[in-house]
């Protein structure tokens, strides 16, 4: 029996509609992307409207169109014909992936369903933007949709961690429709850096910048970026107690904090101060993370129990804030950061590894809801 024109024509549309815009995350159907298409002798021309002149997905998404429309029975040649939306649908776009909301508000609200993690240490080089990366991986592999926003303007390094960069080792650059940024995706998390926005020539250079221009570059950075529907939101702060930290307390009150220390003494005394301004924000620690702890071999080079005293500094008085996981000293976790992998890729049999899928898995065991959250509701 044969199928009809109009039959491989619906099955072609929604084969094509069915492909994921890899920016995006929303299939083409939902973005309005699929335009005509016509099949005549086992041949279809499938019309796709790209959100952007030069979108650089534009090759994989006409692979993926291609091969959508292959697979269905009837159809053995498939030509995809890019072109670009109009000024007036681009805006009807953005307007439905804003939801209603001005390019100034922001979608992680108290009463949304993101839950929101900063990431923080009282001193810098403890491993605390190596936590957030490879911690923001191995949530998106549990399967959660994962956001990262790199807030250290002056020390950035998540776009090295997450291999968001170009051969020259540049941070990749976000596209831009119009005047909404869409994050790059490595590894499933969709990550921003202040690296990213850089002039050309610049990215080396050191950004000096104070309080005022630090809090406006935080806001922008989760007003502006188009991250969609997350699951769970990273935020990785700069170390200590300064601008960046007070920011994030006044945008995102209702944002969790993970104290991040090395076993030694001098950096656990500090970081119980990170801890502490967070409460003093009416955020919540939910937990500290040790790293460069001791190996299966017992070997700490920095000591040990400095996880537990944090821990145990910030319960006195106050809800238990437990030590949620110590990374133990690993040399290719090391060697995973300066490739730009995470270790759950690069070696997902190292300890250092299973340590933060142990982490990923109790951060997450909460599930996705409005329990306990404050509703704008009216009663009339």
């Amino acid at each position: 029996m044969s199928t009809s024109v109009d039959d491989l024509v619906a099955a072609a549309t929604a084969a094509a509609g069915s492909v994921v815009d890899p920016e995006l995350q929303r299939s083409l159907a939902e973005l309005d992307m699929v335009r005509q298409v016509e099949v005549a002798d086992g041949r279809a021309v499938i019309g796709i409207a790209l959100t952007i002149v030069g979108c650089p997905m534009a090759d994989r998404i006409e692979r993926e169109v291609t091969a959508a429309a292959s697979a269905v029975p009837g159809i053995d040649r498939v030509h995809v014909e890019l072109t670009v939306m109009s000024t007036g649908e681009r805006e009807a776009l953005l307007a439905r992936l804003r939801s209603g909301r001005t390019r100034s508000t922001t979608p992680f609200t108290p009463g949304s369903l993101t839950r929101v993690i900063a990431v923080t240490s009282g001193k810098g080089g403890v491993g605390k933007s190596t936590v957030t990366a490879n911690l923001a991986v191995a949530t998106a592999r549990r399967g959660l949709r994962v956001g990262l926003v790199d807030t250290d303007v002056h020390g950035f390094s998540i776009p090295a961690l997450l291999g968001l960069v170009d051969d020259s080792g540049f941070a990749v650059r976000p596209t831009r429709i119009d005047d909404l940024v869409l994050p790059p995706v490595a590894h499933g998390v969709k990550g921003v850096s202040i690296g990213m926005f850089l002039p050309e020539g610049s990215e080396n250079s050191a950004v000096s910048w104070r309080g005022p221009l630090l809090h406006r570059t935080v806001e922008q950075f989760i007003t502006e970026v188009y991250f969609g529907d997350l699951d769970v939101l990273f935020l990785d702060l700069p170390p200590g107690t300064g601008d960046v930290a007070i920011s994030v307390g006044h945008l995102l009150p209702h944002s969790e904090v993970l104290v991040v220390t090395t076993p030694q003494r001098a950096a656990s005394g500090v970081a119980v101060r990170s801890g502490l301004l967070a409460r003093t924000l009416e955020q919540k620690v939910i937990g500290i993370v040790e790293t460069m702890a001791a190996d299966s071999s017992g070997f700490a080079p920095f000591g040990t129990g400095g996880g537990a005293a944090v821990a145990a500094q910030l319960s006195a008085g106050h809800d238990e804030v437990p030590l949620l996981g110590s990374i133990p000293f690993s040399v290719p976790l090391r060697e995973a950061g300066d490739a730009g992998l995470p270790i759950g890729i690069a070696a997902p049999f190292d300890p250092a590894a299973r340590a933060f899928d142990d982490l990923a898995q109790r951060l997450t065991t909460r599930p996705r809801g409005l329990a306990g959250r404050r509703l704008s509701l009216s009663v009339r």
